[in-house]
């Protein structure tokens, strides 16, 4: 699990004052809203980083095609008692085969982070008065679990994906 300082973050944001301001010369780990995606995926060179915010009431599967794309899609917990971005995340390591950077945003405390990274989150921006030792030693609470999670496959789809 990778701890993001936003403060030293390779990723950077593109902000613009009336909306949407793609860039107009691509540069690599630019962070993007799905609206300045939408206005630049079309031109997007293939061998550029780039990342997508996305709200967590978004559906993943509208940017299903635009994964190839995509080196990080963060995913926002406005609320810590709001769980819809695990559902994502789950969606887009297990059903879309997401192997990007997918990170975990807004009210991210460290009681969430042994599921945060079961349902395929591998990046986290703790809020701000969260303590990054403690979330380490979070990560370390349950050495095993009965059930898989969304990196593992069950041996009953192993065959699926052998013929895939």
């Amino acid at each position: 699990m990778k701890f993001i300082d936003t403060h030293h973050d390779q990723w950077h944001l593109v902000a613009g004052e009336d909306g949407p301001m793609p860039h107009p010369d691509p540069a690599p780990h630019l962070l993007l809203s799905l609206e300045q995606w939408h206005a630049v995926r079309d031109t997007w060179p293939a061998d550029v980083s780039v990342g997508v915010q996305l709200a967590n009431d978004f559906d993943v599967e509208e940017i299903a095609a635009d994964l190839p794309w995509l080196g990080l899609v963060v995913l926002n917990f406005p609320k810590w008692v709001d769980g819809r971005a695990y559902t994502q995340a789950r969606l887009l390591r297990s059903r879309y085969r997401f192997a990007g950077e997918i990170r975990a945003a807004g009210e991210v405390l460290v009681d969430m982070l042994p599921l945060l990274q079961r349902t395929g989150f591998d990046a986290i921006q703790l809020r701000r008065d969260q303590n990054i030792d403690d979330a380490r030693r979070a990560l370390g609470f349950f050495p095993g679990h009965y059930q898989g999670d969304a990196t593992q496959v069950h041996p009953i789809f192993a065959a699926d994906r052998k013929a895939a």
